[in-house]
């Protein structure tokens, strides 16, 4: 094969808003089915995207021999078991995050595709595959703000509809820490490559949506701390700022970029400031190519889902903290 065949599973929107027109985009990778509960929807979308075939349940489209891999971006809480059904098919599979609703559940997952070595599983944190992060990341690992000491993350959005997923805690809705706070965990372990040793979380939940409405964290990595707030009823904002004894990076856009103009960051060493651009590109699309490549090339996926289990696991520490109102280990 030169490129690999994606089947969707689920109509859900940021697939068919963002995810499948970037795959559509890749250079390794062809959009051929998708799959919705309800039929004459798989339609709708298919015929909107172009797509090929339009299946009118999930188990069709993991049957369809053409499929060779499936993009997952339903509910929270069917994460895992169409994840694990689709391995079974014999298929790789790239799931939104969070991959799962527990450290138990995301395990279950583990041991499920260790019975399929073959088969690639990945977590789609794509911000971590922006060319901004990687360059972020060779900053700090080649000393170009000095040792790391502390990481500080904003991430909110406004959403107060109650038929909105992340307001539903029945389906795995989870609120902010699930839903954004896990991209603010995700890059202070990704860029102190450790675990924190402990973690102290608050955490204010929506009366009526049983959910997190405003949450902070504090990971305590022994030799540097990160910080961070993540909001779903605050105003739209994110930002990163990333500070060493020698300097410092501020990323603009750290989460959302966008694929339709040039990124940019800070890097401060001592007085100077030199303003990063970064040349449009599309983090779904590279995010598509790579998984593709490591399933033609029978490589390792960028993000291994080790590192989804470990990242569940610190947010989970997390809430647990801002409802124990205690430090717990990380």
């Amino acid at each position: 094969m030169t490129k690999i065949n994606w089947g969707i599973l689920s109509t859900a929107k940021i697939g068919f808003g963002k995810v499948i027109p970037a795959l559509q985009r890749s250079s390794l990778g062809t959009v051929t089915a998708i799959a919705s509960r309800d039929a004459a929807r798989a339609r709708e979308i298919a015929g909107k995207l172009g797509i090929a075939r339009a299946h009118g349940s999930y188990e069709a489209l993991l049957a369809d021999p053409g499929v060779d891999a499936v993009y997952i971006p339903l509910p929270n809480h069917l994460h895992v078991p169409w994840s694990i059904k689709a391995l079974e098919a014999g298929k790789h599979v790239l799931c939104e995050k969070p991959i799962a609703l527990s450290v138990r559940e995301a395990q279950a997952l583990l041991e499920a595709a260790q019975r399929h070595p073959r088969l690639k599983l990945m977590e789609g944190f794509m911000y971590r595959l922006h060319p901004q992060w990687r360059r972020a990341r060779d900053l700090v690992v080649a000393g170009g703000i000095g040792k790391l000491r502390t990481i500080q993350s904003f991430f909110s959005y406004w959403n107060v509809d109650p038929n909105n997923i992340r307001n539903n805690a029945a389906i795995g809705g989870g609120g902010g820490m699930m839903d954004i706070g896990c991209y603010c965990v995700s890059l202070a372990r990704w860029l102190f490559e450790a675990e924190p040793v402990r973690v102290a979380g608050m955490a204010e939940m929506d009366p009526a949506f049983r959910v997190d409405r405003l949450a902070s964290g504090l990971l305590d990595f022994g030799h540097g701390t990160a910080t961070f707030t993540c909001a779903t009823q605050l105003s739209p904002y994110q930002r990163v700022n990333i500070f060493g004894t020698e300097g410092r990076i501020e990323i603009e856009i750290p989460f959302n970029a966008p694929p339709d103009k040039p990124c940019r960051l800070w890097h401060q060493r001592g007085a100077a400031i030199e303003e990063i651009r970064f040349e449009i590109c599309d983090q779904y699309s590279i995010q598509g190519d790579l998984f593709a490549r490591a399933i033609l090339e029978d490589t390792a996926v960028p993000t291994p889902i080790e590192d989804a289990v470990a990242n569940l696991k610190v947010v989970e520490n997390l809430l647990a903290s801002a409802q124990a109102g205690t430090w717990l280990p990380g």
